[in-house]
């Protein structure tokens, strides 16, 4: 089952988007954007940068735990992960995000915030 989009409004009027995989877990989320089309915008940079490994910047944190930036051509972080307790648990967390952010179903869930 491929991924999805959910597009959502924050509290405060602000947008963000997370790209979900088939399983329904978030493996990538963005930042806040003031607008809605900043938003869309940057879920068609993920759909196009995904797919490509040179756009992943592979870190860790200070408590030992590993995560990822989705980078735009441009070095800007497009998206992040959820913290992995190992190396190999954030390889598989790259290869779903390289697998289902080409796709180009979007659930917009902005009407209920």
């Amino acid at each position: 089952m491929a991924g999805w989009y959910e597009l959502s409004k924050s509290n405060d009027g602000q947008f963000r988007f997370v790209l979900k995989a088939g399983n329904g877990e978030v493996i990538l989320t963005s930042e806040l954007y003031r607008a809605r089309a900043s938003a869309e915008n940057g879920i068609a940079s993920v759909q196009k940068n995904s797919p490509d490994e040179a756009r992943y910047e592979l870190k860790q944190a200070a408590n030992g735990k590993t995560f990822f930036n989705l980078l735009a051509a441009n070095h800007q972080v497009i998206g992040t992960s959820q913290m992995y307790a190992s190396e190999a648990s954030r390889a598989t967390g790259v290869a779903s995000v390289r697998n289902c952010g080409p796709t180009d179903k979007i659930k917009d869930l902005t009407a209920s915030a």
